[in-house]
């Protein structure tokens, strides 16, 4: 048995993801953010880049919805009208998004739970995210605020519901379809 095979699900894929989130996280949109220079056309940019990712994504999500409980709110889980409806509010309108071409594998349920862990675990840094526009005077937040009062409990019931699953999943290939995610969507944020 692998040393990582011991830890708890959540601890293997912090640890084993970190470089993937790490460099994520060192992209154009929030480096700007983190210098205060952020503009709404890098917002407006970063939204479509997410909503091209999102897409994809939940459609998948939508597919095997059907072999989640209803305690997984999936439904409440779908964030794309979220940008569509900040979008809808610019000057120019909601210009049509390109969909991510390349996508993680997400057809068994290990993949689905490691996007899963990504995307989920991104309504955290959203609520950060939503602070610092609020700071710039940028309006766009809907997707940002995620689930708002709701996001701290809906990433706890995740959780919980994810380490109860993992028991029952290929465990390195949820682990891996993770990092894939975090790859991916890094390579995608990172094109014009």
């Amino acid at each position: 048995m692998l040393p990582s095979q011991n830890l708890d699900i959540l601890t293997r894929l912090r640890q084993q993801t970190r470089p993937y989130h790490d460099a994520l996280e060192q992209n154009t949109f929030n480096r700007e953010l983190g210098a205060g220079q952020v503009s709404v056309a890098a917002t407006a940019h970063f939204l479509r880049k997410i909503y091209g990712f999102l897409v994809p994504y939940e459609a998948q999500l939508r597919r095997q919805g059907l072999a989640f409980s209803a305690e997984w709110e999936l439904p409440q889980r779908s964030r794309s009208p979220l940008i569509l409806a900040d979008l809808a509010s610019l000057p120019e309108g909601p210009l049509p998004p390109a969909l991510c071409p390349l996508m993680p594998p997400l057809s068994t349920r290990a993949e689905l739970l490691g996007a899963m862990y990504v995307m989920e675990g991104s309504t955290l840094g959203g609520q950060v995210i939503t602070r610092q526009l609020a700071q710039a005077g940028i309006p766009l937040q809907r997707y940002f605020r995620g689930y708002g009062e709701l996001t701290g409990p809906r990433w706890k019931t995740f959780c919980r519901l994810l380490t109860q699953e993992a028991a029952h999943v290929d465990q390195e290939q949820l682990v891996t379809s993770a990092a894939q995610t975090f790859q991916l969507l890094d390579a995608w944020l990172k094109q014009p």
